[in-house]
């Protein structure tokens, strides 16, 4: 198998797979909205809905992915509504014919609405749950949130990359090269807990509350991490919204003030890591089908102009409360 290969993953295979751990498809398999790994919806024969999780060959370790797995179980134990794997036989993870694989529950529910103040308040009092138990232990396998793999190693990529087009390549790579710069001046690694890691708003379901599923990018970082991407609108917004989430989530768990300024940093880190994601995994077929604007030139023409924003958005005093 060659790394990140789903080229094996057929539907006979999936089906066995699943049928493995004793239970039986009774619906199709929906492929669900995910790229980095493969995930499919079913009905089994107990007439409940199911989601099969196969996980990218070579991305991560079998401890990694267990360590994703045992935290989530253990929110899930302290009532927090997360979806956790399935566990039978007293494991969640399972490994078929080289791939590793996951069962969850499949639930439902709407998009968490982020200017809701009201959904803020309940995001905010589950996260400080979260990173209240988040802070009874340390990750030992998961990876840190780090300069180096979100701004160095992107960059590197980028530069390597055929898809920028030539005539674009000096705008973009000058002004990269600024966020990049500004971005590991501004980053300090401090206090790290284990986070959800990816805590956007296409990560939680709403109903009576939220629900959040996906921590197949949980790490050790900052908890601002799991604060920051709920934040939207103009900076006077963003502000009511984050004083919102503080207030809410200090009833559970103490807020370091000082985490306010990692916030332009952390989101050119995602800005820059995304677009190198995008490049190196432009090999797998269904990549060029679900992004097809990635190879456009336009959209590096507005990259150029989102990287000039972010670059004045570090350039800003931090938000304050």
């Amino acid at each position: 198998m060659s790394n990140f290969d789903f080229s094996g993953l057929t539907p006979d295979l999936i089906l066995d797979a699943i049928e493995s751990q004793d239970i039986r498809v009774e619906s199709g398999l929906l492929a669900l909205n995910s790229y980095e790994n493969r995930v499919y919806q079913f009905v089994a024969e107990d007439n409940k809905r199911y989601v099969a999780k196969f996980y990218r060959p070579q991305r991560w370790s079998q401890a990694q992915i267990q360590e994703e797995h045992d935290f989530s179980i253990e929110l899930a134990s302290h009532e927090i509504p997360v979806v956790a794997p399935i566990v039978s036989n007293k494991q969640s993870l399972h490994l078929y014919d080289d791939y590793y694989f996951a069962l969850f529950p499949s639930v439902g529910g709407r998009q968490f609405e982020v200017d809701n103040l009201n959904q803020l308040e309940w995001m905010g009092r589950f996260i400080g749950r979260i990173h209240g138990i988040a802070k009874s232990s340390n990750f030992v396998h998961r990876p840190t949130i780090s300069v180096e793999a979100f701004l160095v190693t992107p960059l590197q990529e980028l530069l390597q990359s055929p898809l920028i087009p030539a005539s674009l390549h000096q705008a973009f790579f000058t002004i990269l090269q600024q966020v990049v710069d500004l971005a590991l001046s501004l980053y300090r690694s401090t206090n790290n807990i284990r986070l959800h890691g990816d805590c956007h708003p296409g990560n939680i379901l709403w109903r009576d509350g939220p629900t959040f599923v996906d921590l197949d990018d949980c790490r050790s970082g900052p908890a601002i991490q799991d604060l920051w991407m709920m934040l939207s609108g103009d900076r006077q917004q963003q502000f009511i919204q984050m004083d919102t989430l503080v207030e809410a989530y200090e009833e559970f768990c103490d807020f370091d003030v000082s985490q306010l300024a990692l916030i332009e940093p952390l989101r050119a880190m995602r800005m820059v890591h995304y677009m190198a994601w995008l490049a190196k995994r432009w090999q797998d077929p269904a990549f060029p089908q679900a992004f097809p604007w990635f190879a456009d030139g336009k959209y590096w023409e507005q990259q150029i102009l989102g990287l000039k924003e972010q670059l004045a958005a570090l350039q800003e005093p931090p938000l304050s409360l």
